[in-house]
């Protein structure tokens, strides 16, 4: 078993505490042959406020194309309804250009783009953390690759020496049977 600053010393090159955090927790685990995989996106999500859930559902839904269907029919019903009114009473609640309707579309744009930049900006710390994460796994992976290779090269050599070794005691014994059969 390795300590953390035996790692950081071998592999890094540097002491453990010139490491840094995700560095010295991986060096941690590994020494303590636990492991790092986890689902951060759960842990993010746990601890989501209520504006974050209706951020992200807003723009969830402000960006399917159930939305931009519903949009459209509220856009033509709005439009035919007017020319409707306008045709048989020639008197439109909201007449061409549409005043009424420029007003709500701007209000909705007006609510809708910092709620769907709060959900982006919340996506973009989860993938940062994730990368984090990826990070970490990535780096574990690569010191226990390190560590395995370590330990075959070291079987490596034990089994080399043992097969001197052997061949030595056969290269003696042929010689004593070489000096045997000649006497």
């Amino acid at each position: 078993m390795h300590k953390p600053a035996e790692l950081a010393e071998k592999f890094f090159g540097v002491p453990y505490e010139s490491l840094d955090e995700r560095a010295k927790n991986v060096a941690r685990l590994i020494s303590e042959r636990k492991h790092i995989a986890r689902d951060s996106t759960k842990e993010l999500d746990a601890a989501t406020t209520h504006g974050q859930r209706a951020a992200d559902a807003v723009a969830a839904f402000g960006g399917s194309w159930i939305f931009i269907t519903c949009f459209i029919v509220v856009m033509v019903v709005w439009v035919s309804l007017n020319s409707l009114i306008l045709a048989t009473h020639s008197k439109a609640f909201d007449p061409y250009p549409y005043i009424l309707l420029n007003l709500f579309l701007s209000m909705l744009a007006a609510i809708q783009a910092p709620i769907i930049l709060m959900a982006q900006n919340r996506q973009s710390y989860k993938d940062r953390v994730s990368a984090e994460h990826d990070y970490e796994i990535n780096l574990k992976a690569e010191l226990e690759i390190m560590l395995l290779h370590e330990k075959l090269d070291g079987l490596r050599e034990k089994q080399w020496t043992e097969l001197l070794d052997m061949q030595k005691e056969q290269m003696a014994a042929l010689k004593n049977l070489l000096e045997s059969g000649r006497t």
